[in-house]
Formats: C-alpha cells, structure tokens, sequence
C-alpha cells in the first residue's frame, strides 16, 4: 500500500515543522482531511493553539479550536509522521547573505526522528541546490538513513500570501518536485487532498527552488520600477497615482504600484538568488539594483517627510509625528523585516521620536523585536504630522472629521498628512487645506 492510501486511511500521519503564517493554515488544512501533527520550537506559540488562539490571524480563533492537529514542541512525537513538511523561515543575515540556521535546524530535527519509508517535503524559500546539497546530508548523517533507499525528499515552494483572504491555500496551484517519479506523484496526491487548485509538477528540485526566488524577484524588480518612478515624479511635481491610473487603461498594463517592500518575501528572497548568483561568479544587475530601490524607500519617505514639516514651519526636533501601521503589509499582523521601522530609524536621525499605532502588530512583539512601544488611536492628541504607512482597514475606514481631531489646533495649512499606500481621497485634502503627499 502507498504512503498515501495510508496517509488517507489514517494509518500513518502528517508532519508540519514550523506553525507560522505557512505552517499553520497548511497543518489545519490537512487535518480536515488526515492525522496532522503540528510541531514548532517555540513552547509559547503551541499554547496559544492549545488555547484556539491565533496570533497570525491567518486561520482564526474558531477554526484552531476546532482542529483536530496535535500541536506539540516535543519533537520525538515526530516518529509517529511518515510525510513531513518543512516550513520554516529563511532570514537573511545583516550582511544581506542567506541564513540557513531555521531550516538547518529543522533538518537535523527531522533527522533525528526520521523512520524509514518516510517522505520529507521542504517549503522553505531557498535559493537553488540548498535541499540537495544542504538538507538531505543533513537528514542523512541525523537519520543514519540513506535517501533515495530509506527516505524520500521533494521541495514544494509555499506560496500563501499573508493577509490575502482571496488568494489562499487551497486556490493558489502548488509547484512540487522531488528527487524521483514515484516520489513525485506520491507527494503530488497528497497536496492534492488540500489544493483545490491543484498541481504543477516540475522536472527537478533545483527547478522549483528557483521558480519560489524567480517569481518574488519579479515581483521585486516591478516594485523597483514603479519606486524609481514615484522618486522622479516627485521631483517633476507629478502625481504618481494618476500616472498610474492612467497608464492602467491599457489592457496590458502590469498594475504594480509603488510602495515599502517588506516582509519574509519579496524583501528577503531576491537576496537568495543574487548570492547563488555570485557565488557562480556572476554579479547581479537588475535584481540587485531592484534591491537597492526599495530597501532605499524608507529613507526617501523620511525626508520627504521632513521636507513637509519644514514647509508647514514646524520646528523638526519638536515635531510630534505619529506613524499609523508597522507590519510588513495591510490587513496582517506580521512585522518581520517591517521598513516602517527603517522610517522610524532615519526620523530618529532628525531628532524625532514618533507616536506609532497599529492595532493588529502584537504590542509586546514589537518592543521586544523593535523596542518600539505601540499607542492606541485615542492617545493621539496634538499632532504635528501624521504618516499612514500601512493601508489597513481600519485605517482606510477613518474619516477626515476624525483623522482632524488628532491634530493640534493650528491652522490646516500647517498640518502634514503623509499617505505613503493612498488610502485617501487626495482631492477632500487638499480642500482642507493639508500639507498632503502621497507615494
């Protein structure tokens, strides 16, 4: 009998190694459909499960107290799973190379609790050769298992975009490879049981390594273009939503805006291919200058913002600024790799120290990861300038009665509204009279 028909009898269970923003809705998902075991190192997280707490919104309280996974931190209970699925994070280090620490770490986990006949699947944005050559040596030398005889390995690229209530799981089709047919078609059959949308099967490891990098350095490269835009518009006093508007009639127009680029993606994995790239001798030119782009966006941000309380004749040490949003991106409470706090970083350069609100990032995750202490809305009283950096809805839902009252009582005209993502009308603004700019 296969490992799947088991898998699907409930003779054998499912592994996921890593419960966060991936792990978590994949494990919840197959357990709709299967035995899941939910492992993840980090003691507190698997008691707010316990508990049907999600801390990353992506499931949601209802269906983690409904769930049937059994989340441990105890990683000998991983000897009962034949299908692993690796889906930790991989960081870049402060010198923008790859860290392979997480999905290292949890190789030599599953290695250590590996049984023969099992199948392990990584998820983890690599760049390509890191399975092959990195992991299942790692599996290899833990398990005293030879892949290929004992074991099996395939990679499937996550592709979950957090916050997105659209594009979700189980609609969005899955890459999978793995280092033979039967293999493949053995871990196609079980993604299947959960992506509705399918499944895209690749001839080889390193293929699907490079799809994961190649589609989020396109994304990357996109973003760059339009941010190399938006700078050049601002000089030229040109606005650059309007440009885009109007460029967007066209029918094969891209669609992409300009914009802070964050989190664990799209900011993190082009550097994953510019150091393979380099390491082969070739220096990257486009995804690097993309790079250098977008991590430089936060800096333009921050002046521009200067340059506006300079207008509004405030005296720039003693402005009171309050910065609305420090996750990564909208409607999602991750703040890994947040640029608002390069904002935060370059303001306090100038002597500012803002006021930051967001009412979805976890308070004490924030200080411990940023030092950076969250308001609430109602502590906002006589700012100077306010700056929305993420387009959250509960930001979007604001009106200008009310965005007014957290100003002091000065004239509009010295007034700064800054609307980094364009969630206001800039028309009604400007009749008020702001010192409005928008990216």
């Amino acid at each position: 009998m296969s490992l799947y028909k088991k898998i699907v009898n409930k003779e054998e269970k499912i592994s996921v190694i890593g419960l966060g923003y991936v792990g978590l809705p994949l494990a919840v998902a197959f357990a709709k459909k299967v035995s899941v075991i939910g492992f993840d190192i980090n003691c507190n997280k698997i008691q707010f499960y316990k508990l049907g707490i999600d801390p990353t919104n992506e499931v949601g309280n209802e269906a983690l107290k409904q769930t049937t996974v059994e989340f441990t931190s105890d990683e000998n209970k991983l000897k009962e799973a034949k299908f692993h699925i690796i889906a930790v994070p991989t960081p870049i280090n402060l010198d923008k190379t790859p860290n392979l620490a997480p999905v290292e770490s949890a190789s030599s986990i599953v290695g250590r609790n590996l049984t023969k006949g099992s199948i392990v699947v990584y998820e983890s944005t690599v760049y390509p050769g890191v399975t092959e050559d990195i992991c299942i040596p790692i599996l290899e030398k833990e398990s005293c298992l030879k892949c290929g005889k004992d074991f099996k390995v395939g990679y499937s690229p996550e592709r979950i975009n957090p916050g997105d209530k659209i594009h979700r799981l189980e609609n969005i089709k899955k890459i999978v490879s793995a280092i033979d047919e039967e293999s493949l078609n053995e871990i196609s059959k079980i993604y299947e049981l959960v992506i509705e949308a399918g499944v895209h099967k690749v001839s080889s490891i390193k293929v699907a390594e490079a799809a994961k990098v190649a589609e989020n350095s396109q994304r990357d490269i996109n973003i760059a273009f339009m941010n190399e835009l938006a700078m050049v518009f601002d000089r030229m006093e040109i606005d650059t939503l309007e440009v885009i508007e109007a460029m967007n009639t066209k029918w094969n127009a891209l669609k992409f805006y300009p914009g802070l680029v964050g989190g664990h993606c799209i900011g993190i994995d082009p550097y994953y291919f510019i150091y393979k790239a380099e390491k082969l001798g070739y220096h990257s030119q486009i995804i690097l200058s993309g790079r250098k782009i977008n991590d430089g966006m936060a800096e333009f941000v921050a002046d521009v913002i200067i340059k506006k309380l300079v207008h509004a004749n405030k005296i720039v040490r003693q402005a009171k600024v309050v910065i609305f949003g420090i996750t990564f991106k909208e409607n999602c409470p991750d703040i890994r790799n947040s640029k608002v706090v390069d904002i935060i970083k370059r303001l306090n350069e100038y002597g500012i120290e803002p006021m930051v609100v967001d009412p979805l990032a976890d308070k004490i995750e924030t200080k411990k990861e940023y030092r950076i202490e969250l308001s609430e809305i109602d502590d906002i009283k006589n700012a100077d300038c306010l700056v929305f950096a993420v387009a959250h809805n509960e930001f979007k839902a604001m009106s200008l009665d009310k965005i007014d009252k957290l100003f002091g009582e000065f004239n509009n005209n010295e007034k700064v509204l800054i609307d980094i993502k364009s969630i206001f009308n800039k028309r009604e603004i400007e009749k008020r009279g702001y010192i409005y700019w928008r990216l």
